[in-house]
């Protein structure tokens, strides 16, 4: 009986450490994307969910919201461990190189910045009354055309219409672009611009209710433009049956060298195995593939690099 304190003790000591393994298996990491009810913030939520699955649990991203990708990408400066942000490649290029909206902020923790994965990219879509299935950009000429305001959408609409010579041969109306579908179908306007990744809600919520056509642009037209070619598959909305050939911005998950190797090769193994279950409830997921990654800026994070090499994905 009098080794019996020593079991209890050994005991308690098994118990503490199986108490600690557990512990330190529930992976947290913090994921900061978009303000509540946008797109974006709605793929942070399926991410969340499809990485909690992937790994049983044992990884768990919790949402925070953001005003935007500047945002994300200042609180480098301030973020320890586990976060993951997305933004533009481009953005985060000029956070490492001390430009743009980080001119004046430059700060050695942008050094630390490391990629992950891409998500589906920001698409430009023209949609325009009418039953005519795809349309020139030139066609715009004589329509009233809303294009919000404040948006990367109207930002690149009202530079299209300048830098092809539509200015003064198109309406242009800043209304909220969450009006457009409703202008659209009542006949307030003739054509709406709108930013989103593909399908894009108010985009297949006009095409179910109403015929409408697509802009679709040629190779020296996207090339004119700088910004990266992007296709939407035929029969991604209703009525449009023919390829479409417009611009994109891509938009990527990044974290920081704070992130562990390990960590970061888990959840971008998660990331894309679980990608075709996520494209089955929501769509726009499919419009993500390893080629994206040729869009990425900066250095990938170990990990990542890791997983992508025992994939055989090639990293450009």
């Amino acid at each position: 009986m009098r080794h019996f304190p020593r079991f209890l003790a050994a005991l308690a000591a098994l118990w503490l450490g199986a108490a600690s393994l557990t512990a330190s298996a529930d992976t947290r990491i913090t994921y900061k994307s978009a303000s509540a009810g946008t797109a974006y913030y709605q793929m942070g939520v399926e991410l969340s969910e499809a990485i909690k699955a992937g790994t049983d649990g044992s990884m768990t991203l919790t949402l925070e919201e953001s005003q935007g990708s500047v945002q994300n990408v200042m609180e480098v400066m301030a973020r320890q461990g586990n976060y993951v942000f997305t933004t533009p490649p481009s953005l985060a290029a000029k956070a490492v190189a001390g430009e743009g909206p980080f001119a004046e902020r430059r700060h050695p923790r942008f050094q630390e910045i490391r990629g992950l994965f891409p998500i589906p990219s920001l698409t430009m879509h023209l949609v325009v009354a009418g039953e005519q299935d795809t349309l020139r950009l030139e066609e715009l000429a004589g329509k009233h055309l809303l294009i919000g305001q404040g948006s990367f959408g109207a930002r690149e609409a009202a530079r299209y219409l300048e830098l092809f010579g539509l200015t003064d041969e198109v309406e242009v109306d800043d209304a909220d672009v969450g009006s457009a579908p409703d202008a659209l179908k009542n006949g307030q306007i003739d054509a709406f611009a709108t930013a989103g990744s593909f399908p894009a809600p108010n985009v297949i919520e006009t095409a179910a209710s109403m015929p409408v056509g697509l802009v679709s642009m040629t190779e020296e037209q996207i090339a004119e433009t700088g910004a990266t070619p992007q296709e939407i598959p035929a029969g991604t909305y209703a009525g449009i049956d023919e390829p479409v050939m417009t611009t994109s911005l891509p938009v990527a998950a990044y974290t920081t060298t704070g992130m562990d190797d390990d960590t970061a090769y888990t959840l971008t193994k998660t990331f894309w195995e679980r990608r075709e279950a996520m494209a089955e409830s929501s769509p726009w997921w499919r419009s993500v593939s390893p080629s994206m990654l040729a869009n990425m800026r900066g250095e990938l994070h170990p990990g990542a690099r890791r997983y992508y090499e025992e994939a055989g994905i090639e990293v450009p």
